[in-house]
């Protein structure tokens, strides 16, 4: 049996794959999230895991996380399995949706595991995956803000 196709979303996973900043992202460099409310928002719980685990998660496991850390109060430990299942029971947008590539300037690099990292659009990883000169990466771009 073979593993997962690669350059492409297998369940809510993406591998070999880096999700661009969206063409209407307006930060010129990665910028880490602030809230002005001071309560974390989905992308500084997003910022968060990643920059604390590079490449430690799946996009499955941060879209569970984030939805998980932001409610009140937190489920008990023992309930997540069970809220696991009920959450990817339902449509989920996938990372392309995220804010970190929509507005703050952070790539989000998948490796052949399905495991994410962040990539700073100013970079020169960022620029080398981007151009072309990465092979085996495919590049899709985030969701952009506005319509266009």
């Amino acid at each position: 049996m073979s593993g997962p196709p690669r350059h492409e979303a297998v369940g809510l996973n993406y591998y070999d794959t880096l999700i661009a900043v969206s063409d209407d992202c307006p930060a010129g460099h990665a910028e880490v999230p602030t809230s002005r409310t001071g309560r974390p928002t989905i992308a500084m719980v997003q910022y968060a895991m990643l920059s604390a685990g590079p490449g430690a998660l799946t996009q499955e496991d941060v879209l569970f996380e984030t939805w998980l850390r932001r409610q009140e109060p937190e489920p008990a430990a023992g309930e997540r399995p069970r809220l696991r299942h009920e959450f990817f029971s339902r449509s989920q947008a996938c990372l392309r949706a995220s804010p970190l590539p929509k507005r703050h300037g952070w790539g989000l690099l998948f490796d052949g595991e399905g495991r994410v990292r962040l990539c700073p659009v100013e970079s020169e990883e960022y620029r080398r995956i981007v151009a072309g000169e990465v092979p085996g990466v495919t590049v899709v771009k985030a969701m952009r803000t506005r319509r266009g």
